[in-house]
C-alpha cells in the first residue's frame, strides 16, 4: 500500500474520482513565516477556507515574535484553532488595554507574550480544540473535541476538557520511550508503508519489526 503523496495539497480522492477540497496536507496550502508544519499533517474542515493560516490561527501574523510548529502525521479536525501568543494581552499593570497596538511608532514591538506553541508526531486534535498561547502537546497525544488545551501534555496521553485534563494514558512509561525512540514519523516512506498495519492495529513490539536497521 502506497502512502499519499506528501506533495498533493488535497491528498483524498474520492470514488467518483474527484478530489476532496475539505481536506488539505496544510504545508502545501500554507505559507506563512511564523509557521512550521510536517509533512503528511492535515486539517479538514466542512467549509474550506481559502486562508488556512489565518483561519486555523487567526492571531498569528507574519510580524509575530512567536513560532507555531506542528510535527509530522497531525490530524486536524473541523473547528480546531491555535489562540498563538500574539492574542495574549499586558497583564502587570491595573488595566489589561492594548494601548500600544492604536499606536502606529509602538504597535510592531508591542507583544507581551512571545511562547511558541509546540504540537509534536502524530497527533490528533479533535473537533473544536482550542489550543492556547505556549501549550506543548506531546507525541502522539489525542485531544478530544471541544477540549481547551494548555501548559504542557505528555507524550501518548488521552485529554479533554476545559482546561484539558489526562484523562488517559494510551501507553505505559516503557511503551511511550520505545515508541519515541522508533519516531516512526522519521522513516523511510516505503518503511512507513509496509508497517501500516502495525501503526493502525499492532503492538509497540509490531511496529519496532518494521524499524530502520
Amino acid at each position: 500500500m502506497l502512502l499519499p503523496d506528501p506533495k498533493r495539497a488535497y491528498p483524498i480522492t474520492l470514488p467518483d474520482g474527484s478530489v476532496h477540497k475539505g481536506t488539505v496536507f496544510l504545508n502545501q496550502v500554507i505559507d506563512h513565516p511564523r509557521m512550521r508544519i510536517g509533512d503528511f499533517t492535515y486539517a479538514s474542515d466542512f467549509n474550506p477556507p481559502d486562508d488556512w493560516a489565518s483561519h486555523l490561527a487567526p492571531y498569528l501574523f507574519p510580524f509575530s515574535q512567536e513560532l507555531l510548529s506542528i510535527g509530522k502525521f497531525c490530524q486536524i479536525a473541523h473547528g480546531v484553532r491555535f489562540v498563538g501568543s500574539s492574542a495574549n494581552h499586558d497583564t502587570q499593570g491595573p488595566s489589561t488595554f492594548p494601548f500600544a497596538v492604536f499606536d502606529p511608532e509602538t504597535m510592531l514591538g508591542y507583544q507581551p507574550d512571545t511562547r511558541d506553541t509546540v504540537i509534536g508526531h502524530d497527533v490528533w486534535l479533535g473537533y473544536k480544540a482550542l489550543v492556547l498561547p505556549g501549550a506543548k502537546i506531546g507525541n502522539g497525544v489525542i485531544v478530544g473535541a471541544g477540549s481547551v488545551v494548555r501548559g504542557t501534555i505528555p507524550d501518548y496521553a488521552i485529554v479533554t476538557g476545559n482546561p484539558a485534563q489526562v484523562v488517559k494514558m494510551r501507553y505505559d512509561a516503557a511503551e511511550v520511550e520505545d515508541l519515541n525512540a522508533l519516531a516512526w514519523w522519521d522513516w523511510p516512506l516505503d518503511r512507513i508503508a509496509k508497517a501500516r498495519d502495525a501503526l493502525t492495529k499492532g503492538s509497540v513490539r509490531d511496529l519496532g519489526v518494521f524499524a530502520p536497521q
